[in-house]
Order: C-alpha cells, then sequence, then structure tokens
C-alpha cells in the first residue's frame, strides 16, 4: 500500500465553464468569469481529507473556495501536490503564479483572509497554465487528476 502524502500546499485548477454570481459572505455577489481559476491552499495535516472534500460538490460551505467548488458551473480539472511545503510558500506559490504565467485576482482577499501578503489566493486566467513550465520551476510537484480511481 502506497503511503499517503500527509501535509504540504496544494493547487486546485477550476475550470468555469459558464459565466455565474453567487453569494459569498463578507464579498457579497460575486461573478465567475469562464477560464480557469487556481486556488492555493495548504493542509499541514490531513492533506488527503482536504483534497477530498474540495472533490464533492455536496459539502457544508466551510471556506471561501467551497462557495465555487460546490457550483455546478465548476469543475477542479487538476490537483497539483506540493508535498511537504509549509504553509508560508502558498505565498510563494501565489507570486510565482502571478510572475510566470500572468494570472490576474478577481476576488480580493479570496481564500487568504489569515495572510497579509497577497491580494488573493485566488488567481484567474482565460487560459490554462503550461504544466510543463510548472514542473520546471517545481520538480517535486504531483499531479493529481480528480477523475481518477485511485486518489494519491
Amino acid at each position: 500500500m502506497q503511503k499517503q502524502i500527509n501535509c504540504g500546499i496544494y493547487l486546485l485548477e477550476i475550470k468555469i465553464l459558464q459565466k455565474f454570481s453567487i453569494e459569498i459572505g463578507k464579498f457579497g455577489k460575486v461573478t465567475f468569469e469562464k477560464g480557469f481559476y487556481y486556488y492555493i491552499g495548504s493542509a499541514q495535516k490531513n492533506l488527503h481529507q482536504r483534497i477530498l472534500r474540495h472533490i464533492r460538490k455536496s459539502k457544508k460551505l466551510h471556506w471561501h473556495i467551497d462557495y465555487l467548488t460546490s457550483e455546478n458551473n465548476s469543475k477542479i480539472e487538476n490537483i497539483f501536490i506540493f508535498p511537504n511545503y509549509p504553509k508560508n510558500e502558498e505565498c510563494l506559490l501565489v507570486d510565482s503564479l502571478e510572475k510566470n504565467f500572468h494570472q490576474s485576482h478577481k476576488v480580493k482577499k479570496f481564500g487568504n483572509s489569515d495572510c497579509n501578503k497577497c491580494v488573493s489566493h485566488l488567481l484567474f486566467n482565460k487560459k490554462k497554465i503550461d504544466y510543463n513550465h510548472l514542473f520546471s520551476l517545481y520538480q517535486s510537484t504531483v499531479l493529481f487528476i480528480p477523475s481518477s480511481k485511485e486518489i494519491f
């Protein structure tokens, strides 16, 4: 049996199939354009369970990202795991994605209420990021495809 990755940071690639608007707590009504959103998060324990939770459409809405991932017009295309990366690496990944992949912020303070360095931990682009470029920047990245029967 393969050992599960228990901690690290992760990058959710979320495809928005059709523009929609939803109410999200303190943000009020938020409109999500068609395209690709990249959410950077961390789990310093129980990473496996956190990822499984993100994949489920039906869940109690707790974190900002839950509102987006539970929508029918959104689909998690890929999940990139950065095994054993500490929580503070989240901000470095956000910065790297902004610079290397020309990402923009659609909702300020989304997913990073505990961070004062980043505009948000949710990035947007009309196009997918170049995976080869991502892997060249982060050699230890694990690609996880949610449609797979085997969960890391």
